[in-house]
């Protein structure tokens, strides 16, 4: 089985790739190490091939890990929440992030801005929208998405960057591109809307290790990739 640096190389270079398909520059896709069930070690192993984005799915994982991967890794790198965040572990998951991909409700907005507000800084979000429709996907849905867009960004304290989803769950690249394109064009919609705050957000965070060709080609400019990177995750304990 490839190693971590080999998997890097060949994440570089499918990126590289499906940039290529569509005429886009690679370096306007930024990859983010999905590292939820990872060892430290591992995850400082990927920063040394390069990553400079960390993206945790849990609060207390985070703070169990991210100390340890920062006495192993001296470099710089960013950590973002890109799981479901509930409004009493706010606190926590400020002391290591410079950015939550999964803004979804007002109330948690409102949450991360007095934090922020509170300690005179400016933290990153994303909104996260719910693309394909299923039940068990989090995420604001199409309709909602321009106006928590409009809201978050008139928070004190908050900077709204873009969008987030998890494309559709399913063997059809159809459905799964439906849902990447249908967040470009709320993206476009954000932007567009002549809301405080809105007209630079136009990143795209979609697209994970099985669809990140489609994800690209429908204007992805972060990936979020795991498996791609460490194999089948592990079950938590």
């Amino acid at each position: 089985m490839n190693g971590i640096p080999e998997q890097w190389r060949a994440l570089e270079e499918r990126v590289a790739r499906a940039c290529g398909v569509v005429g886009r520059d690679p370096a306007s896709v930024r990859v983010l190490a999905a590292v939820k069930t990872q060892d430290p070690e591992r995850i400082a192993e990927v920063l040394a091939c390069g990553a400079r984005l960390l993206g945790h799915n849990r609060a207390q994982e985070m703070a169990d890990v991210v100390p340890r991967v920062r006495a192993l890794w001296p470099g710089d790198f960013e950590n973002h929440f890109i799981g479901a965040l509930q409004t009493n572990k706010v606190n926590q998951v400020m002391r290591y992030v410079t950015c939550v991909q999964s803004v979804d409700r007002l109330d948690l907005a409102g949450k991360l801005s007095r934090a922020a507000a509170g300690e005179g800084r400016v933290l990153d979000v994303f909104v996260e929208v719910n693309s394909s429709g299923e039940e068990t996907k989090a995420g604001v849905t199409p309709d909602g998405a321009v106006a928590l867009c409009g809201a978050v960004a008139a928070l004190e304290g908050l900077r709204l960057r873009g969008l987030m989803t998890v494309g559709a769950n399913s063997p059809d690249l159809d459905l799964v591109r439906e849902s990447h394109e249908l967040l470009a064009r709320l993206s476009a919609d954000v932007t567009s809307s002549g809301l405080p705050g809105t007209s630079g957000a136009g990143e795209l965070s979609m697209g994970m290790s099985r669809d990140l060709e489609v994800a690209i080609a429908a204007g992805a400019t972060m990936v979020r990739v795991g498996t791609a990177l460490f194999g089948a995750r592990r079950p938590a304990v």
